[in-house]
């Protein structure tokens, strides 16, 4: 009966076209009302606690730091620098997307983010020099969802905050898997090119003192990620105080080495501001939802239905990894993982799955959500950039492999869990 009416006042409110947050966080308050015994407060109560924690504030802060790269121009100096090193491989600059996307993640934690300020760089550039138009959007695209594995992370920053998880611990336990995402499509562009070698034209090798030198120029970004990641892995830190040191660095590069003014600094805040609205609307929604759903104890009935039909871990897996794609269709990453983790966390972890690798699966499904049309945010962001001389549907042609890589990805650390949890158990 509860799981039909929520399903009811969810997508009515959803298809009515109310605001996602709006939706989760109505529906919450109905079955808090109707089934709970008109417990509303605690809904109210809910929202309160959780936004009165400390570690919340990493996530605004997180956006700006990513908002001033790109405004200070430094996001097109670390494309400028990597370029020579990547243009030896036979996929020249498109390989140069991917790293770029690799180390901007490493400072931004959002994926629309990285794939917007790479992109403004790379697509005009690319395409000028002859690089078939849907590979460009298909790699920055791809290379954009690195952006929330590679920690920081918004997506693993929320998640750890709604399940109360170690946010330390899932930074560090992105990071190979986010180094795996990247080989594997670095791989596929050189196959790719090597099979199709009109995709891509061959660039001019520099020798390599030039080359060295050009690379040099990304130290300022290093000494960046250095100064986030290595306050908050080094204890020194925690993730908002982290995120302040980023912000604070960035500032100082912005003014130093980039162009950064106090007129686009202000600007920054605003876009920041605006961006952290629409994710603390949705997250208010969610913990609204959740707080009904932990009352009526849903997670735990769901658990005692599974275990009368026999049905697997893995084939659980598989079902919400198939729901996850159905859902990457019409909601945005963030907001699809907030809407879910109320059921989807305690039903996994009660079945044995590691919260940490779960939460890195979970990203993931996020990322190919991002890939996922009609809703691939990422997508809609490069057919922007392009400015229409690429179509949504060529963006997603181009995008598919590196969907399908995703998906690959999530295959391989379901068969080999240890990817994701190895270095957070031996480092924290």
């Amino acid at each position: 009966m509860i799981w039909a009416f929520l399903s009811a006042v969810l997508g009515f409110t959803v298809l009515s076209g109310a605001v996602l947050g709006a939706a989760l966080g109505l529906t919450g308050f109905a079955i808090l009302e109707i089934f709970g015994g008109g417990a509303t407060r605690l809904g109210v109560q809910a929202v309160f606690n959780v936004l009165a924690e400390f570690t919340l504030t990493a996530i605004p802060l997180f956006i700006l730091l990513g908002d001033i790269l790109v405004a200070s121009g430094l996001a097109a100096g670390i494309y400028k620098a990597m370029s020579p090193l990547f243009g030896r491989l036979r996929g020249g600059l498109l390989h140069t997307n991917i790293a770029v996307c690799t180390v901007f993640g490493a400072v931004s934690g959002s994926s629309m983010s990285v794939s917007a300020a790479v992109g403004s760089v790379a697509y005009p550039e690319l395409v000028q020099r002859g690089y078939d138009k849907r590979l460009v959007v298909g790699t920055l695209a791809g290379g954009g969802t690195l952006g929330l594995l590679i920690p920081p992370s918004l997506s693993l920053l929320i998640y750890g905050a709604l399940t109360d998880t170690s946010i330390g611990k899932l930074f560090l336990a992105g990071v190979i898997p986010g180094l795996m995402m990247a080989l594997l499509f670095m791989i596929y562009i050189e196959v790719k090119v090597y099979l199709q070698p009109q995709l891509a034209p061959r660039e001019k090798v520099l020798p390599w003192s030039e080359t060295i030198q050009a690379t040099v120029a990304v130290w300022p970004i290093l000494i960046l990620i250095l100064a986030v990641l290595g306050s908050l892995f080094a204890g020194i830190a925690t993730p908002t105080e982290s995120a302040a040191v980023g912000v604070a660095a960035a500032v100082i590069l912005g003014f130093t080495m980039g162009d950064l003014n106090f007129k686009k600094l202000g600007k920054t805040f605003f876009s920041s501001a605006t961006t952290f609205a629409v994710i603390a609307f949705v997250f208010m929604g969610a913990v609204i939802l959740a707080q009904s759903i932990s009352l009526m104890q849903l997670p735990q009935k769901m658990l005692e239905i599974i275990s009368g039909v026999g049905m697997s871990p893995l084939v659980l897996l598989i079902v919400i990894v198939f729901i996850y794609l159905l859902l990457g269709m019409i909601f945005d990453g963030l907001s699809m993982m907030v809407m879910t983790l109320p059921v989807v966390f305690p039903l996994m972890t009660g079945l044995g799955y590691d919260p940490i690798w779960l939460g890195v699966v979970i990203t993931m499904m996020v990322e190919i959500g991002m890939l996922t049309p009609p809703v691939g945010m990422n997508l809609f962001v490069l057919v922007g950039i392009a400015q229409g001389k690429v179509t949504l549907a060529e963006a997603a042609s181009g995008a598919l492999a590196f969907w399908v890589l995703l998906m690959l990805g999530v295959a391989i650390l379901t068969a080999v869990p240890s990817i994701a949890t190895w270095l957070p158990s031996v480092a924290l």
